[in-house]
């Protein structure tokens, strides 16, 4: 069912079928509804402008770009990064930069489309893939692309599938949009747990919307391979994120290790909550809680709780639903929720 709103939700949403609880989309902590958050971004859009619409190219720059890709690089982990407009133009340079017949390309399950270029399909299974990746032209490098969380557990928290490949000759990228400014102590994702994986080069892309709130994208790698992203024509020919964006990300670290302190203590309230009921998927630490059962979908919805819900990854695929929770909930939203899942739990069983 599509629902229509005229302003961003925060814990309630209001669409043209009512009011309601809201436990879905994307704004991890909250901080799209935050006034706090506003009033920085407010200022930077007082100084920055709207919007920056030439090349990073151009003879005229702005010098918060280095600053702030220094910054994230940091925090990351990584050698190098640079920002764009969006996750998805971030994830379609990666991707697109690997089209040519150097390399071939393997997608695991579930891999976001941001991640593809032309025909390209995702496996419907790492066998499958591991079988394909055993078998690689030996005249090509192979490239293996995935989701950070595809929120059924089979890549993190242990991405156990990945640890049975040998990687050493194979170029790993993730699309990390779902862990940026969310995963780890200080938001940074998970970069350094991919490390681990011991590939022969690993790149991290992924959208800064989610976790930091922000209209831009960003790629991680060593300094040579981000050098070679940026002097394609695809990054010369765009335009930038918005100064302003990334001077707000800059200047909030205080209140994002605020928000993300809240995030926390409501994953691990409503985890503690419904750690006994086998209907959810959880991926680690990740807030946010999948299920497949279109009844609790419904159930949920004529309580007045409205969940992220849609066929994915295409509309003849199954039905995806997902509870996201939020810095912006309070302990009375979870308990209302669990309330509410325990009757349907209850029902369940009754029928």
């Amino acid at each position: 069912m599509t629902h229509f709103v005229e302003e961003f939700p925060g814990r309630i949403i209001k669409t043209d079928k009512g009011e309601f609880l809201y436990f879905g989309g994307t704004a991890y902590l909250g901080l799209q509804t935050q006034l706090e958050f506003k009033e920085l971004f407010i200022d930077n859009i007082k100084k920055y402008g709207t919007n920056y619409g030439a090349s990073r190219k151009s003879n005229i720059r702005f010098s918060i770009y280095e600053k702030v890709e220094q910054y994230l690089s940091k925090l990351v982990g990584s050698e190098s990064c640079v920002t764009l407009s969006s996750g998805y133009m971030a994830s379609q340079l990666v991707s697109r930069f690997f089209t040519s017949e150097e390399y071939t390309c393997y997608h695991t399950p579930l891999t976001h489309a941001s991640l593809f270029q032309a025909e390209q399909q995702f496996y419907e299974s790492y066998e499958q893939l591991q079988e394909d990746l055993n078998k690689n032209p030996k005249n090509t490098i192979p490239v293996v692309l995935l989701d950070s969380i595809d929120f059924i557990g089979n890549n993190y928290p242990d991405f156990n599938s990945l640890k049975k490949m040998d990687l050493s000759t194979t170029i790993l990228i993730v699309d990390d949009s779902h862990g940026l400014g969310v995963l780890g102590a200080q938001g940074e994702g998970i970069f350094k747990i991919l490390k681990q994986l011991n590939a022969k080069e690993l790149i991290v892309c992924g959208s800064l919307g989610k976790g930091f709130a922000i209209q831009a994208g960003v790629i991680f790698g060593s300094s040579k391979r981000i050098k070679a992203l940026t002097n394609t024509s695809f990054f010369g020919g765009a335009s930038p994120a918005s100064p302003a964006s990334l001077a707000t990300l800059l200047e909030a670290e205080a209140i994002y290790t605020i928000q993300r302190k809240k995030l926390f203590e409501n994953n691990n309230y409503l985890s503690k909550k419904l750690s006994n009921y086998s209907l959810f998927t959880k991926a680690g630490n990740h807030p946010t809680f999948t299920f497949m059962d279109e009844k609790l979908t419904e159930y949920l919805f004529k309580n007045n709780i409205l969940v992220t819900s849609f066929n994915y990854p295409e509309k003849n695929s199954p039905l995806m639903s997902r509870i996201v929770v939020s810095a912006h909930h309070t302990k009375k939203d979870l308990d209302v929720l669990v309330k509410i899942i325990d009757s349907y739990i209850l029902l369940s069983d009754k029928s």
